[in-house]
This record gives C-alpha cells, sequence and structure tokens, in this order.
C-alpha cells in the first residue's frame, strides 16, 4: 500500500491550507491508498476526517491518526499510537524526548523524527542537545527518509542514518500547501488499515520503501538569506508555546504517571 506519511491539514495546522476532503480527493487520484494526518500538536485534523467519513465512508482509502509533535530539545518528532489510545500531552508541546519516548513507548505507540537533518531547532540533529548524540537513535522506531519539503542533501543523510541504525525510514510530502501534497511516498509490503497495523508493520521493520520528487516552493526556500530569520522564529514560537503550556503538560504527566504506576 502506498501512503504519503506526512501531513498537515487546515483543521489541524495553523500554517496548513488543505483541507481533509482535498487531500483525499488528490491522493487517490495519484494512486495513493491513503495517509497519516500529522499536525502539530493537534489531533483536529483527524476529528474533522472522522466526522466527514460518517456521512462519506471510503473503503478505498485509508486515514490514519499521527502528530507531529513539538519537543523542546529534539526538534519535531512523528507520533503515532494505536487507534484505542487518546493522550492530552500530545497535544500539549514542549516534552524533552526522552519523556516522550517513554510515554510514547509505555502506551504501545511509535515515534521517530521528521526530516532528522533540515533546519535548526526543529530537527534532531540540528538542535544543541543532540546534535552530536547519534545514539539518541537508538530509543527511536523509524526516522522520516524523505521529505519533499527538504534539500537532497538532507534526505540523503536521513536514510544513511536510517541504515547506520537499522531503523525504517518513512517517505512524506510534508504538504502544507496543495502543491506539495502526494510528492512523497512510502510503500508498505503489509495491508494497512489502521493505527496498529501500522505500527506493528514498522515494529517489523520490513518491506517498507520511500522515495518521491521535491517541492521547491516552500517559504523557506523563496525568503532566500532571510530564512534564518524565520527559523529563529521558529525557535522563538516553540520556547513560547512550551511555557505557556507547562502547567496543563505537568498535570498530564502526573496523570501518567500514575496509570502507569
Amino acid at each position: 500500500m502506498k501512503f504519503d506519511m506526512h501531513c498537515h491539514t487546515k483543521e489541524g495546522s495553523l500554517d496548513g491550507k488543505v483541507p481533509v476532503q482535498e487531500y483525499i480527493r488528490i491522493l487517490k487520484e495519484k494512486g495513493f491508498d491513503g495517509m497519516l494526518v500529522s499536525d502539530h500538536n493537534s489531533y483536529k485534523g483527524y476529528q474533522c476526517f472522522q466526522e466527514w467519513e460518517r456521512t462519506h465512508p471510503d473503503p478505498d482509502f485509508v486515514i490514519l491518526k499521527g502528530v507531529e509533535y513539538d519537543t523542546i530539545d529534539g526538534g519535531h518528532i512523528l507520533v503515532i499510537m494505536p487507534e484505542d489510545v487518546k493522550l492530552r500531552i500530545l497535544e500539549l508541546r514542549g516534552l524533552p524526548v526522552r519523556f516522550l519516548v517513554e510515554i510514547v513507548h509505555a502506551k504501545g505507540g511509535i515515534l521517530g523524527p521528521a526530516h532528522p537533518c533540515g533546519d535548526r531547532y526543529v530537527s534532531i540533529f540540528n538542535t544543541r542537545r543532540h546534535r552530536y548524540k547519534r545514539e539518541v537513535m537508538e530509543s527511536f522506531d523509524f526516522l522520516e527518509g524523505f521529505n519533499a519539503c527538504e534539500a537532497e542533501e538532507s534526505n540523503k543523510e536521513a536514510q544513511e542514518i536510517a541504515k547506520k541504525y537499522h531503523k525504517p525510514a518513512l517517505g512524506g510530502s510534508d504538504a502544507h500547501k496543495m502543491a506539495c501534497v502526494g510528492l512523497a511516498y512510502t510503500w508498505f509490503a503489509d495491508e494497512i488499515r489502521r493505527e496498529s497495523d501500522l505500527i506493528s508493520c514498522i515494529k517489523a521493520g520490513e518491506g517498507i520503501t520511500c522515495g518521491g520528487s521535491y517541492y521547491r516552493g516552500t517559504t523557506r526556500a523563496k525568503i532566500g538569506k532571510a530564512k534564518e530569520i524565520l527559523i529563529r522564529g521558529f525557535w522563538i514560537y516553540n520556547r513560547l508555546g512550551s511555557f505557556l503550556k507547562r502547567h496543563r503538560r505537568k498535570l498530564e504527566m502526573r496523570r501518567f504517571r500514575i496509570s502507569k504506576d
């Protein structure tokens, strides 16, 4: 089955421009069998799909629930939880990577870095804490090996890391705009119908390939040298968001500890 494994929706991401219904239309036209909704710290896009599905069931196209989580020290991490697991803390940005790994694995989920060799602050191997600590890959279940919005060198380096640590490499468009939807793909040899199928397939680590083409219309590409200002803005936005949500995040961590015990 062919999936786009990194999709931002208009309903779930502040910078998303593509409604869930348009994703379905475009990806089906391009021969995809499904997609992973991976909005920033939000399941709103996936929830909109669930509402849409009640009146527009489509057995030929699979939409799975994911999230792109903004950690405080390791950039953006893609998280996939079993279909029956709902964790409020995954919508509260700012956890350190080690706590995120602990929580996700304790509840049966999997996770891996998005665009791991991309821009500073948002890509784990270009963050201050993890820049020289690639052994952190041992705690992940996969990584994003092809991102349509990244540079070719960034994807090549990510795929080399995946091979070194024997981790499955996934492909996703990282689409925020319509022109980018479906430019990257992941092929799964197994049939994927729900999140638990995907988790089992990735854990097995066999029959998974990725690839695609590049999108050159990103804001970063258009603004050239001014990109550094945008990247610094990401850092400020992430720090501020983490600070504002710290109290609620602590409450959710306390609930997690209690449920774990």
